[in-house]
């Protein structure tokens, strides 16, 4: 913001005399520190939770569900799940629980992620705090050192979240089976595996790379109808792409904690028919 004043000589953030001169009457005085707490808040407890359910490699299936962090299972030590997501790639050598193979697409996806970004530099890193509030930092580099720099792999972590989708649309459809394999039946399960798939593939799509994707670097856009009304979609969903980023974030560790519910045995699946 240009003020028209001299930078202030003094020691931190925007203060500095490399630093855009901001001066108190422009500064925030509002309680500008809630909205990045809440999101620090959140963030911190989906870490928690997920990181909790990662490493406990248990309860994580519940016929005919399979928790979304573990699918797909790519490990010989998963859980047999019958016509499900196992792949047996990583042998008897890998230990630990196979949900930490699978959970670093989409985790990275998100981590990468445009919004994301956004709400972790401020939440946790404070880079910026908030609009028009002092800069802490003394320095700014942005994304053009390391370890920053990998975010421009989003790209590539969105093609990963393309497959683990798919997977995860094929857990839904097996929700419609009951706990004895027989098709055509749907429980309380298959409503939360089906308000989520829908999410994450909302979520997914509306990416800026996928935005990209669809209808980027064309010329005209009379030339390609298709593409064009794809972009559009898309953009329509990337206006959302905030909201549907946190709503995705809990209907995801929803689906696994029903799934852990279940199989622990805690309530049994409620059936509809």
């Amino acid at each position: 913001m240009a003020t028209g004043t001299e930078p202030q000589q003094n020691t931190d953030g925007v203060r500095t005399g490399t630093r855009a001169a901001i001066t108190a009457p422009h500064l925030r005085t509002d309680r500008w520190w809630l909205a990045p707490a809440v999101t620090a808040a959140g963030l911190f407890a989906f870490v928690v939770y997920s990181t909790w359910r990662a490493f406990a490699n248990a309860h994580y299936y519940a016929a005919p569900y399979v928790s979304p962090f573990y699918s797909p299972c790519l490990a010989e030590n998963c859980r047999t799940m019958r016509a499900g997501p196992n792949a047996d790639l990583f042998g008897a050598w890998w230990g630990i629980s196979p949900a930490i193979i699978i959970l670093i697409f989409p985790l990275g996806f998100r981590l990468t992620c445009y919004y994301y970004r956004k709400a972790y530099y401020r939440a946790f890193w404070a880079s910026p705090p908030a609009c028009a509030v002092a800069e802490p930092h003394r320095t700014y580099t942005g994304e053009t050192r390391f370890p920053l720099i990998l975010q421009n792999i989003h790209r590539y972590f969105f093609y990963a979240a393309l497959l683990v989708a798919g997977v995860l649309t094929y857990d839904t459809v097996l929700a419609f089976r009951d706990p004895h394999y027989r098709w055509g039946h749907m429980g309380l399960g298959t409503l939360v595996f089906l308000a989520n798939i829908v999410l994450i593939w909302a979520y997914t799509i509306s990416c800026h790379s996928c935005r990209h994707i669809v209808g980027g670097k064309l010329k005209h856009f009379s030339r390609h109808p298709v593409r064009y009304r794809a972009w559009q979609f898309v953009g329509r969903l990337n206006a959302r792409h905030m909201q549907l980023a946190w709503a995705s974030l809990l209907s995801v560790a929803l689906a696994d904690f029903y799934v852990y519910l279940v199989a622990s045995g805690v309530f049994d699946d409620p059936r509809f028919f």
